[in-house]
């Protein structure tokens, strides 16, 4: 059983502008995910200085990140594949968050998806 994808970053990059097509969903991950970045770089800093306070304060919004984009995915026509586990979710987070999807906004493919939206997915 592998751990982690074989070539992750490609295999979430060649879908990855069909799986974020929902207006809403491109919102919420563009404070979303600036938010995870923060509170990761925070709680590296709070757990090298012995801070608690930065330490719980960044896992809060390390959670909150998660919970936002988790509500963002359910709107979306095609969902992302499921995760395998613990280690396939928190790669496959944890890439989207620092590489995908700064390189989804570098690329314009962000703005191409808001100006052109797909609608929600319908209720099962």
């Amino acid at each position: 059983m592998r751990l982690v994808r074989p070539r992750l970053l490609e295999w979430q990059w060649g879908d990855y502008s069909a799986k974020h097509r929902d207006r809403t969903n491109l919102l919420l991950h563009i404070v979303a995910v600036p938010l995870f970045e923060v509170a990761t770089i925070a709680l590296i800093v709070g757990t090298a200085t012995g801070s608690g306070r930065a330490a719980g304060l960044a896992l809060a919004g390390l959670v909150a990140s998660v919970l936002i984009e988790g509500r963002g995915h359910r709107r979306e026509p095609e969902v992302p594949a499921p995760f395998a586990g613990p280690i396939d979710f928190v790669s496959r987070f944890v890439a989207e968050q620092w590489v995908t999807f700064p390189r989804f906004v570098l690329s314009g493919g962000w703005a191409r998806n808001l100006r052109h939206p797909a609608g929600p997915r319908s209720p099962s």
